[in-house]
């Protein structure tokens, strides 16, 4: 198992409580990242939400499955969860801590904190899990490119600043989640539209770190630096991450004309971050224009923006369902570097390749999760899309199989039509867990 982010721990937890010996190999701190602050396990680079958890939601309904095949590191993230409204958000150094202790308790774990340059895809012994995600390092790129007999693709992912909660002006915002679900955990700072024209001119006008020559800007569209967004029109950021809509403001009552949303850093409550704030802006820029924000006037930034590349496969052209390398079996993907986006969605390919590293140590056949569910439609994403223009993508409805022309017709509702998809996933879900199970207690027995 190589790389110690969100999917390696998980599949090499999901691995050795399945009775394999593991490896589980971290570069760091031997050789860090520009991401990267700690050499901890499971450590949160960008925000700390693991998203919704409103139910019959797309996220949701991922995570549901996941719990259901006892997913180690959701496990964590449940018992280090920090206020976020109708979202799970956690405290990230919590969420680290438990992550460390998982690993270090399971016996069937050694951990090696050396780099890996080279893959064997001859050795028919040992199954390899590269889980390296979007900072793998250069050396382990050249070998990943050598095996795919082809360059991999990559995009440029940004980090939200963070600022010092005693430093919010109190008398500037308020406390409220979108349409008052859950409770009111986010911090917003309202602004009129004066206050979001100078500020969109502001940030217009900001100086961006200066690109290297050897750099292409290919932003992923899900994670456009709030500067990159602007540039799209005067209103963009009024429907993106300064949306007003559902935020009534209580000296008001009324939506304001934008707001900007902080969420809870940690289980403290020490420390924000800016919803949505990614940017790739310099330093001494950032301090400037995200002061402009009512409430932020005096804001101490405990963490400014940055932006770093990430590297992931072609996997349609390289993976099978049951995220093996079609070339070499022997070695499987797992986490963003396979072509997924998110913390939820990583974790997610590092629970199914556990799993079926398992499976085919025991020499079987692994059984792929099935089309139908949240699981089985990330997977047939990554290795069916089309190969011309493939992104990393998160969970959506969009993935999940389409209810057939009748049924749409017959329930126009759209959150009806969501409700049904979710109910005959996790339906189909909990068949092909429970052959899983059935499989695990036969070998025990045995």
């Amino acid at each position: 198992m190589i790389g110690g982010g969100l999917a390696g721990p998980e599949a090499a937890l999901q691995a050795a409580r399945r009775g394999c010996e593991v490896e589980l190999w971290e570069m760091r701190p031997v050789r860090s990242t520009e991401a990267h602050q700690t050499a901890d396990f499971a450590e949160l680079v960008c925000s700390n939400s693991l998203k919704s958890e409103s139910e019959d939601t797309a996220p949701w309904l991922l995570k549901q499955e996941m719990r259901r095949a006892g997913s180690a590191l959701l496990e964590c993230a449940d018992a280090s969860a920090v206020p976020a409204g109708h979202a799970l958000a956690v405290d990230r150094v919590e969420f680290s801590h438990r992550v460390e202790a998982a690993i270090a308790a399971e016996p069937n774990i050694r951990v090696v904190r050396e780099e890996v340059t080279r893959l064997d895809e001859g050795d028919v012994d040992t199954v390899t899990i590269v889980a390296t995600g979007p900072l793998t390092s250069a050396g382990l790129s050249v070998e990943i490119a050598r095996l795919a007999g082809r360059e991999h693709l990559s995009f440029y992912d940004s980090i939200s600043p963070i600022v010092d909660a005693s430093t919010i002006d109190q008398d500037k915002i308020y406390m409220a989640a979108r349409y008052g679900k859950g409770s009111a955990d986010y911090i917003n700072c309202p602004m009129n539209r004066e206050e979001y024209d100078a500020f969109l001119d502001a940030l217009l006008a900001a100086e961006s770190v200066e690109e290297k020559e050897w750099e292409k800007l290919n932003y992923f569209e899900g994670c456009l630096p709030i500067e990159e967004l602007a540039r799209r029109g005067r209103e963009t950021l009024r429907f993106g991450p300064m949306k007003p809509v559902g935020l009534d403001d209580p000296r008001t009552g009324r939506w304001p004309y934008a707001v900007v949303q902080l969420r809870q850093e940690n289980l403290r409550a020490d420390s924000y971050n800016l919803v949505g704030f990614q940017n790739h802006l310099k330093f001494g820029e950032q301090a400037r224009v995200l002061r402009m924000i009512p409430g932020l006037e005096k804001a101490t930034f405990l963490r400014y923006g940055q932006i770093h590349r990430n590297t992931y496969i072609q996997a349609p052209e390289l993976l099978r369902e049951t995220l093996q390398m079609r070339a070499h079996p022997q070695i499987m993907f797992a986490g963003q570097i396979s072509g997924v986006e998110g913390y939820t969605e990583s974790i997610a390919m590092g629970l199914l390749a556990g799993v079926y590293a398992a499976e085919i140590s025991a020499g079987r056949e692994p059984e792929h999760v099935p089309r139908g569910t949240a699981l089985g439609s990330l997977v047939n994403y990554i290795t069916h899309a089309e190969t011309k223009h493939f992104q990393p993508a998160n969970i959506t409805f969009d993935l999940l199989e389409r209810l057939d022309e009748a049924m749409r017709k017959r329930i126009r509702n759209k959150r009806d039509r969501h409700k049904l998809q979710c109910e005959r996933a996790l339906a189909e879900f909990d068949g092909w867990w429970a052959r899983q199970v059935a499989k695990t207690q036969l070998v025990e027995t045995a």
